[in-house]
C-alpha cells in the first residue's frame, strides 16, 4: 500500500519560492573514501537552506481568512528565513521568534524580507513555547517548522530531485536531522522508489533527539542541547517526524563537533562553499559511518542542508578542523630539565610538522611540553608517537580527546597563581553565548569567592567557555557547588585534569 504521503510530497507546492538544486559529485572526497559521493546542494536555496520548501507548502495551504490573521513561526534560523520568504511572496504578516543565539546573519536575513522578529530564549524549544503564546494571544497560524505533514511533505521535494536527478539508486543517502522534517519527509520518498536504499539519520551528538526517542521507544525531551549545530538544536523530535522516522529511517548516527567542522572543509575543498555546521552535518557523520563500517566501493548521497553561519565562527571551526579529521594530535610530554634536552625532544618527535610548541618549566629537574603535530588520519600515528615517545624515556600523554586542554590550556601556558597549589579549585562552564550571559555568570559569584584563575575566550561559537579557578575555603565549600547549579549553565570540576596539572598549577 503506498504511503498517503507520497501524494502529498508529490502535489506539494515549493517552487514559487525553491529552486531545484543540483545533485554534484564530491572527487576530493570520494577519493579519500573509497566511495562514489554526491552533495544534494540544497545551500543553494534563495535562502542558502532547505527550509523554504515545507515553509511556503505549509503557509500556500492556509484559507484567505488565516492568511489575514497573519502567522508565528519559532526558528532557530534556517525556518525563520523560509517563512519570512514566503510571507513575502504571499502577502501575509509573519512573526518570527527566535532564541537568542541565533546567528545574527541569519536574524539580519529575516529581518530584510519584512518579518518581525522576537529574540527569546537560549535554543530552539524555548523560542517555541514563547510562539505559541503569541499565536493565542493573537489567533494566528502557528507555522512549525517540522512537525507538520504540509511541512514534511515540502521538505520530502528534496528526495523527489534526488531520486531524479542520481544516475542510479544510491546504497546510501545520509540526512541531517534536528526535529525531522527532512529526515522523514525524504525517508519516505527515497524508500517507495529505491526500496534497497539506506536511509541514514545524522545528528549532533550534543542534541540526538531522534536517537534517544528511538532507543527509547518513545519521544523523550533532552536534558540540554548543544548549540553548534543551532540549525539542529532541537530537543524533542515531532510526534508525526517520529513517526515516519521510526518506519522508514534504517539507522540514526551522530556527528561531534569536531566532526562537523572537518565536514566544512571536506565541502569547502569539492566545492568552495562554506557550509553552517548543521549544513554539513550528513557528510559528517556519512565519513564516519563509511569509516566504522569499512564500507568502499559504494554510492552515496549527503544532503547539504545550509550555508548560514556567521563569519567569525569560521575561526572556531578552522581550530577544530583537524582534530575533527584526526589530523592534529596535541601530547604533554615531561622531558628533563637539562642542556640539550629541548633538541633531543626534538628529535625524538622525528620530522613532523608542529602546529604547536608551548614549554612550561615545572621546577629545576623536569619542564612539561605542549606540543600540536599533525598526523594521520585512520591509523595508529598517535598510539604509535607516544609509544616511541616512552621508548626513549619521556612521559607523553595524548591531550587531544581533552576539552580543558583544547579550549583553554594551550591558551595560557605560562604561569600558575602564587601561593595557589593544591588549594586551588578549577571549573570549566560552559553557557549560550549571548550579550549579558558573562556578566550573569560574575555577578551570581559576588564577592563570596576568590577568583584565582579565568579564561574566557570569544572565538564566534555559540558557546562561551570559561575556565575560573578558586582558592581558600569557600571554594570547598557547599556554597560554591549551590551558586554554580543556581546560575544553571553546565559546568565541570577540571582539578583533577591532567593539563591543569601540567601547565596551570
Amino acid at each position: 500500500m503506498t504511503d498517503p504521503y507520497i501524494d502529498k510530497i508529490l502535489s506539494a507546492d515549493v517552487y514559487e519560492v525553491a529552486q531545484e538544486t543540483p545533485l554534484t559529485q564530491a572527487p576530493s572526497l570520494s577519493e579519500r573514501v573509497q566511495c562514489d559521493v554526491y552533495f544534494k546542494r540544497e545551500d543553494l536555496q534563495p535562502i542558502f537552506s532547505f527550509k523554504c520548501r515545507g515553509a511556503y507548502n505549509k503557509m500556500a495551504s492556509l484559507s484567505d481568512e488565516q492568511r489575514a490573521r497573519g502567522v508565528v513561526a519559532a526558528s532557530a534560523g534556517n525556518h525563520a528565513q523560509g517563512v519570512a520568504l514566503a510571507a513575502q511572496k504571499l502577502g501575509v504578516d509573519a512573526t518570527i521568534v527566535m532564541p537568542v543565539t541565533t546567528p545574527s546573519i541569519k536574524v539580519d536575513a529575516v529581518r530584510r524580507r519584512g518579518a518581525n522578529v522576537v529574540l527569546q530564549g537560549d535554543a530552539f524549544d524555548q523560542a517555541s513555547e514563547y510562539a505559541n503564546t503569541l499565536v493565542e494571544k493573537r489567533g494566528a497560524t502557528y507555522l512549525h517548522p517540522f512537525d507538520d505533514p504540509c511541512v514534511i511533505a515540502g521538505q520530502g521535494t528534496v528526495g523527489v530531485e534526488v531520486a531524479r536527478q542520481a544516475v542510479a539508486p544510491a546504497d546510501y543517502v545520509f540526512i541531517p536531522c534536528g526535529g525531522g522534517g527532512l529526515l522523514s519527509g525524504m525517508a519516505v520518498y527515497l524508500k517507495h522508489v529505491w526500496p534497497d536504499v539506506k536511509v541514514i539519520g545524522v545528528e549532533p551528538a550534543d542534541a540526538a533527539c531522534a536517537l534517544a526517542a528511538r532507543k527509547n521507544g518513545s519521544r523523550v525531551t533532552l536534558d540540554e542541547v548543544g548549540l553548534f549545530a543551532d540549525g539542529c538544536a532541537v530537543a524533542r523530535v515531532g510526534e508525526e517526524t517520529h513517526r515516519v522516522i521510526s518506519q522508514y529511517v534504517d539507522e540514526i548516527i551522530t556527528a561531534t563537533t569536531d566532526e562537523m567542522c572537518a565536514a566544512v572543509k571536506d565541502i569547502f575543498d569539492d566545492t568552495r562553499a562554506i557550509a553552517e555546521p548543521a549544513g554539513a552535518l550528513a557528510i559528517a557523520g556519512m565519513k564516519s559511518y563509511l569509516s566504522e563500517n569499512k564500507l568502499q566501493g559504494k554510492s552515496v548521497i549527503a544532503v547539504l542542508s545550509g550555508a548560514n553561519t556567521n563569519f567569525d565562527r569560521l575561526r572556531y571551526i578552522s581550530e577544530r578542523t583537524d582534530l575533527g579529521e584526526r589530523r592534529e594530535a596535541i601530547l604533554s610530554v615531561k622531558i628533563p630539565e637539562m642542556p640539550g634536552a629541548f633538541r633531543a625532544f626534538c628529535g625524538a618527535i622525528g620530522k613532523r610538522n608542529i602546529t604547536e610548541f608551548n614549554y612550561r618549566g615545572t621546577d629545576n629537574s623536569s619542564a612539561n611540553v605542549f606540543v600540536g603535530l599533525t598526523v594521520t588520519p585512520s591509523s595508529n600515528d598517535v598510539a604509535e608517537l607516544t609509544q616511541k615517545l616512552s621508548q626513549s624515556g619521556y612521559q607523553a600523554l595524548d591531550l587531544t580527546d581533552n576539552e580543558m586542554a583544547k579550549l583553554h590550556v594551550r591558551y595560557m601556558i605560562g604561569g600558575s597563581q602564587p601561593g595557589s597549589g593544591s588549594d586551588e579549585r578549577v571549573f570549566r562552564v560552559e553557557f549560550p553565548e549571548r550579550p549579558g550571559a558573562l556578566m550573569k555568570f560574575l555577578d551570581a559569584l559576588g564577592d563570596g569567592f576568590n577568583i584565582s584563575m579565568f579564561h574566557y575566550r570569544n572565538h564566534g561559537a555559540a558557546y562561551g567557555r570559561i575556565l575560573v579557578g578558586f582558592t581558600g575555603s569557600a571554594a570547598y565549600s557547599a556554597a560554591l557547588l549551590e551558586t554554580l547549579d543556581r546560575v544553571g549553565f553546565r559546568y565541570w570540576e577540571e582539578s583533577d585534569n591532567p593539563a591543569y596539572r601540567a601547565y596551570l598549577q
